[in-house]
């Protein structure tokens, strides 16, 4: 059943993942939780691993919570806790928070391709890319509000470091519906394109072109920035880049550079 919720399709070291219930929007029921829980641990270990796409089959990325959930609610009870995953040590413990933060713990970076539906718990999955390429019309809601919830998949915490705290606010109180192209001018997505999921593709088959160990250690990087002091994260650039020169892969990319020539990295083992 999960399998066929969410599918991962490798090829060249990018990983095509997608969302795979097309017929009712991607909705996020049981399966769905389960299969991107198991689809992201997978690629957290994934030999050779460069870039990872993340998307929806159909029109929409992910519409949210399924409706059931919503029905099974007003009897006090929450599905998503039904879901049985493998123990974890990340930060992320509830079902829907690690069905959105795995993406972020995956160790090469991950594009989302958003068209459609982004609403609810579908942007806070979305939220856990990297990066995240829009279609202009597609259509982004912290949609909580309106059930009388709050987001409780990471988004209350991810979401002020993005677009700021009071625009978070804004966003969360109102659960008003923004475009792809106000999303990208209030920094809620990276950029906006006609076709989200090619763009998506061609910038992660571009990073899969460099070097591997480098990405890898730009991702920790970034994602050190603003969640440590500025001591511990100089720190820690300059042991990144320690590791790097001189290493095989560095090596590699400037006799390229000099030889006017792909370069032919080796990837992590």
């Amino acid at each position: 059943m999960t399998e066929q919720r969410v599918t991962v399709q490798i090829t060249d070291g990018v990983a095509d993942v997608r969302l795979n219930r097309p017929g009712k929007r991607n909705a996020l029921d049981i399966a769905m939780f389960a299969g991107l829980v198991g689809a992201g641990e997978r690629l957290k270990t994934e030999p050779g691993l460069r870039a990872v796409v993340l998307s929806g089959e159909g029109p929409d990325f992910c519409a949210g919570l399924d409706f059931g959930s919503f029905q099974a609610m007003r009897g006090g009870e929450r599905l998503s806790l039904r879901v049985e995953l493998p123990v974890t040590a990340g930060p992320a413990q509830a079902t829907g928070q690690r069905a959105a933060y795995v993406w972020t713990e995956i160790p090469v970076p991950v594009v989302a391709a958003v068209t459609g539906n982004a609403l609810g718990g579908g942007l806070q999955i979305a939220l856990g890319a990297d990066i995240r390429i829009v279609a202009p019309d597609a259509r982004l809601s912290v949609l909580e509000i309106r059930w009388g919830l709050i987001p409780d998949m990471t988004g209350s915490q991810l979401l002020p470091d993005l677009v700021g705290r009071d625009v978070a606010k804004e966003l969360t109180f109102s659960g008003r519906v923004v475009s792809g192209e106000e999303a990208v001018t209030l920094g809620l997505a990276t950029r906006a394109d006609p076709s989200p999921r090619q763009a998506a593709l061609e910038l992660a088959r571009s990073i899969a072109a460099r070097s591997p160990h480098a990405i890898r250690a730009a991702k920790r990087l970034l994602d050190l920035a603003g969640r440590v002091d500025l001591k511990a994260g100089f720190a820690a650039e300059q042991e990144e880049i320690g590791a790097l020169i001189g290493s095989p892969n560095q090596v590699e990319a400037v006799t390229a550079e000099f030889e006017k020539r792909p370069p032919r990295f080796a990837d992590p083992g």
